[in-house]
C-alpha cells in the first residue's frame, strides 16, 4: 500500500475527464465526478480519489500526513497550457494603442512591427535577461492554474538568440513549480537580414541553428501563413527537425488557409494551431487524422478575427485542445480559465468541454501520459477553487479563485 503523504479531504466536488489518453467524438467532455470528494496523494502522485469513507479506508491507522481542508472547496486537474510564447523581451503596448485606432496585425507586421520589433527587443537582452523573463512568465501563469506548459523560441531568429531563448527556458523551468516543454520555432519570420528570401533563411536554420536547437527543445514548430512561410519551406523545416528527434507543430490557417491542414496530416504533426480562417474541409480533413486542433481564442479576441470552427470540430471528432497563446502581440493573456470562458461564450463548448480541452487533451498535445486528470497514477496537480461547483472555473470571468494550488502532490 502506498505511503499517503497529502490527503484533501470533503471536497464538495472533484472533477477529472473520463478515461485515458485524448477525447474526442462522443467522449469529449465527458466527466468523473465525485460529490462529495476526498483526494490522497503518496509522494508525487495521485493514489486514491473517491467518496471520502472510502478513501480515508484505504488509509491505515495512525498514517502521518499533511491535510488539506476541502470543504466548500472543487478540486480538478491542474491546468495544461500547450501553447505559450513565453521567452520574450519588451512589449508592444505601442502596436495595441495602432490596433485600437484601426491597424491591422498584418499591415503592422508589413511595415516592420509585429513579431520583428520584438526580435528586436529580444536580441539586444542578456540571456540572464530572457531567464528572469520567462520565469516571470511562468509566475503569471501558475497563478492562473497553469501547472504544465510549452514554451516557444521564435523571437530570435538568429543562432545566438534562438539558443540562449531556449537555454532561457530551460532554466527557468527549472526554478519554477511548472513543468516547461520547450518548442524550437526557428520558423516563426523571416528576420530582416534575410530580406524575403524565405528559402535562404530556412536552410540556415537548418543548418546552423537546429542541430544544437534540437538538444534543447521537444518539439518544432513553424509559422506557415502568408508573410512568414509557405508549404515548400515549412515541409522542408518540419522534415528536418523530424530527422533531429523533434516533433512537430503548426501555426495554421490564423489568417488564411495554405495548405498547413494537409501538410500537418501528412507528417504526423501533433497538432495545428489558430485555424480561425479553416474551412469546412480543412476542418473536416483533420478530424479524421490524429493530430489535434489547438484552439487560441484569446488571439482571435484580441486581433478581432474571425471565431475558429470548433463546433464542427467537435461533432466530426476531433482532437481539440484550448491555449492561451501568451505572447507579446496577438494574445497577451496567460490565463487559461479567461481562455475557457471564451470557449464556452464565443467558441460554442461546453464548460465540461472546455475543461477536458485544458487538461487531457493538452497534455496529449505534448505528449503527457500522466498529466491532466485526476486519477490513481497521475501527477499530483490539483486546483482547488474557492468555490463549490466546478464550473466556476469557465464561469468566474476572469475570477481565478483558487483556495489552494497543489503541484507535484506539495502545497503551494
Amino acid at each position: 500500500m502506498a505511503e499517503i503523504s497529502l490527503l484533501v479531504h470533503d471536497l464538495s466536488v472533484a472533477v477529472t475527464p473520463i478515461g485515458t489518453g485524448p477525447l474526442r467524438g462522443r467522449d469529449f467532455g465527458g466527466l468523473h465526478v465525485f460529490s462529495p470528494a476526498s483526494i490522497a496523494v503518496a509522494g508525487d502522485r495521485i493514489a486514491w480519489i473517491g467518496p471520502p469513507e472510502e478513501v480515508l479506508r484505504r488509509i491505515p491507522s495512525g498514517a502521518d500526513y499533511e491535510s488539506v481542508d476541502g470543504r466548500g472547496k472543487a478540486a480538478l486537474p491542474g491546468l495544461v497550457d500547450c501553447h505559450t510564447h513565453a521567452a520574450f523581451l519588451g512589449d508592444r503596448a505601442g502596436e495595441f494603442e495602432l490596433r485600437a485606432s484601426g491597424a491591422t496585425y498584418e499591415e503592422i507586421h508589413a511595415s516592420g512591427g509585429g513579431i520583428r520589433s520584438t526580435v528586436a527587443a529580444t536580441r539586444a537582452g542578456s540571456e540572464e535577461d530572457l531567464r528572469s523573463s520567462v520565469e516571470r512568465h511562468l509566475g503569471w501563469m501558475l497563478e492562473h492554474g497553469t501547472m504544465s506548459a510549452e514554451a516557444k523560441s521564435g523571437y530570435g531568429l538568429d543562432r545566438e538568440t534562438e539558443l540562449k531563448s531556449l537555454r532561457a527556458i530551460r532554466d527557468a523551468g527549472r526554478r519554477s513549480p511548472v513543468d516547461v516543454y520547450p518548442t524550437f520555432l526557428g520558423a516563426h519570420t523571416v528576420p530582416p537580414e534575410f530580406g524575403s528570401a524565405q528559402e535562404e533563411y530556412v536552410e540556415f536554420v537548418i543548418l546552423e541553428v537546429l542541430p544544437e536547437a534540437a538538444s534543447l527543445a521537444r518539439f518544432a514548430d513553424v509559422f506557415l501563413e502568408r508573410g512568414s512561410f509557405e508549404v515548400p519551406e515549412a515541409r522542408r523545416y518540419l522534415e528536418a527537425c523530424r530527422a533531429h528527434g523533434l516533433a512537430l507543430r503548426l501555426h495554421a490557417d490564423q489568417f488564411s488557409e495554405r495548405g498547413a491542414i494537409p501538410l500537418a496530416v501528412e507528417l504526423g504533426a501533433r497538432s495545428v494551431d489558430h485555424l480561425e480562417a479553416t474551412g469546412e474541409e480543412g476542418a473536416r480533413l483533420l478530424a479524421k487524422s490524429d493530430v489535434a486542433a489547438v484552439l487560441l481564442p484569446a488571439c482571435a479576441l484580441f486581433l478581432d478575427l474571425p471565431l475558429p470552427p470548433a463546433r464542427l470540430l467537435a461533432e466530426e471528432g476531433a482532437i481539440i485542445a484550448l491555449a492561451t497563446d501568451f505572447n507579446p502581440g496577438s494574445s497577451f493573456c496567460e490565463s487559461l480559465p479567461l481562455v475557457m470562458n471564451l470557449a464556452c461564450t464565443r467558441l460554442g463548448l461546453s464548460p465540461a468541454e472546455a475543461l477536458c480541452a485544458c487538461t487531457a487533451n493538452a497534455a496529449h498535445v505534448l505528449g503527457l501520459e500522466d498529466a491532466g486528470r485526476l486519477a490513481p497514477g497521475y501527477r499530483a496537480d490539483v486546483l482547488l477553487l474557492d468555490a463549490p461547483d466546478w464550473r466556476h472555473v469557465a464561469y468566474h470571468l476572469g475570477g481565478d479563485r483558487f483556495a489552494a494550488k497543489i503541484k507535484s502532490g506539495r502545497a503551494l
